[in-house]
């Protein structure tokens, strides 16, 4: 049964990579401007590099052979060439990835922390004053809009009090060699240098953006929480334990808590997958280093590679988080995965 399971996820999961890659391998003819240029992001090129480029290709091939090549190209790690750097955009992502990927980490930590805990507090207190005032702030973090609470963080704790920096990942004064790229994790690497200030820096260059992408999901996972723990609280067997003279603490934490949780799992990878397309905005803003901001800047730039290149980075990634979460809430909860096959 688990094997059929795993198989009916794997061929999912190929048929979804290969959509992608449909996809992708498309935006070359849909792109205005020269067919090799799409494909290669080279241009000014000489007549013998245009034809050897061309043979690269297989620009007088047919569509299926060019398909099989780009894939085939992609595996060897060759995305093409940024026009705007004329560096490779696999470099571009390999740099940039972790930055955005660090970002949405840290917000979803904090979610979690958060979310989750205010969850149970209001399912506890159902009616009464808790739930309510937990209630309205989450339908008022979840209307406000990322832009607006980014440039509001910044307009009072930046330039009002002064609190925060307003761009980047670390200060100018020091410099962390790019280990991993994810910025926490070189510093550790590296000994805490200057005396540990340096990750305190970038602690501090975190914060706001965590806040503000973090805002979404722990509404989110708050409400998400909240309804699971309602349903689990009026099973049959939550009556009987509160029958038996089990006080509130006992009843959630040894009996509700486990089986409330369980849909929650799968709702956190895919609020993982949302952290990405929300941090595109938030990265912007902040100017954070990251691959949402470096996709944007190559929209404007009209840079074809870059732009082909960060949707399939991202893309994937999201593919493979919605993937795992579904994998992990199927492997805790067997009733779903039976559910999945049509059994009960």
């Amino acid at each position: 049964m688990m094997l059929d399971y795993l198989f009916r996820r794997l061929s999912l999961l190929l048929f979804m990579l290969f959509a992608l890659t449909a996809f992708t391998f498309s935006l070359n003819y849909l792109f205005p401007g020269d067919l090799l240029t799409n494909f290669s992001g080279q241009v000014n090129t000489s007549f013998s590099q245009s034809q050897m480029l061309e043979e690269k290709y297989h620009i007088d091939d047919n569509v299926l052979v060019q398909y099989g090549a780009f894939v085939s190209r992609l595996f060897q790690g060759d995305w093409g060439v940024s026009l705007s750097s004329g560096q490779t955009v696999a470099s571009h992502v390999a740099l940039l990835l972790p930055a955005t990927l660090e970002l949405c980490f840290y917000a979803l930590v904090v979610a979690i922390l958060l979310g989750i805990p205010a969850g149970i507090i209001t399912s506890a207190y159902h009616k009464k004053w808790p739930d309510k005032v937990i209630s309205t702030l989450t339908l008022l973090g979840f209307s406000i809009p990322v832009f607006w609470l980014a440039l509001l963080l910044i307009m009072v704790f930046c330039l009002g009090f002064g609190w925060f920096p307003m761009s980047g990942r670390i200060g100018l004064l020091y410099e962390i060699p790019a280990v991993t790229n994810f910025i926490l994790l070189d510093i550790w690497l590296l000994g805490f240098p200057y005396g540990g200030q340096a990750f305190l820096d970038a602690l501090h260059h975190l914060a706001l953006p965590t806040v503000v992408l973090a805002m979404y999901p722990t509404t989110v996972l708050t409400r998400f929480t909240r309804d699971s723990m309602l349903n689990v609280l009026e099973q049959n067997y939550i009556k009987t334990a509160r029958a038996k003279g089990l006080n509130r603490r006992q009843i959630i934490l040894d009996h509700a808590l486990r089986n409330a949780l369980l849909p929650v799992i799968k709702q956190i990878g895919l609020q993982f997958s949302t952290l990405i397309t929300l941090a595109m905005v938030t990265e912007v803003i902040f100017s954070w280093p990251g691959v949402g901001r470096w996709l944007i800047d190559s929209i404007y730039q009209r840079d074809y590679p870059a732009i082909q290149g960060g949707l399939l980075a991202v893309s994937m990634f999201v593919i493979f988080a919605n993937m795992l979460a579904d994998l992990t809430h199927s492997l805790l909860d067997p009733v779903s995965r039976n559910q999945s096959h049509g059994k009960v």
